[in-house]
């Protein structure tokens, strides 16, 4: 079994990924954790010096859980949901783990919604997860 789970840096995206950890070991599955870039994009380089720093400190992370993992980093110029479709997709998921926050309809219709994408056209169960307090 396999679980995929994207790398974001809100309390939404750790609360994902803290159960995603957690669902692969409770189900003996292989986590794959998806970092996914728009590249080519004006983003500060600190920015993206920061997103890689703590990419490399999740590794770490995963190192001592005791869980099989991979992890993948993609600049191709898709939405983060396609990225994560993808690879759910590629490597035959069975679950997608997904942090969701609350937005208005309006931020909605202007922004789009990643993880109403993924909930959308998803092959494979969606675990949605809400960040707590202690997330945050």
């Amino acid at each position: 079994m396999r679980i995929v789970a994207g790398f974001l840096r809100s309390p939404e995206g750790r609360a994902a990924l803290q159960r995603a950890i957690a669902e692969a070991r409770l189900r003996d599955a292989e986590l794959l954790v998806v970092h996914s870039m728009r590249g080519g994009e004006r983003d500060e380089l600190e920015n993206v010096l920061t997103y890689r720093e703590e990419f490399e400190q999740l590794e770490k992370q995963l190192a001592e859980e005791d869980i099989d993992y991979r992890l993948v980093e993609y600049a191709r110029g898709n939405a983060p949901s396609e990225d994560l479709l993808q690879a759910a997709q590629d490597e035959d998921a069975e679950m997608i783990v997904i942090g969701i926050r609350r937005r208005s309809a309006v931020g909605k219709l202007i922004l789009g919604s990643n993880a109403q994408d993924i909930l959308l056209h998803a092959d494979c169960a969606v675990l949605a997860v809400k960040a707590g307090p202690e997330d945050e």
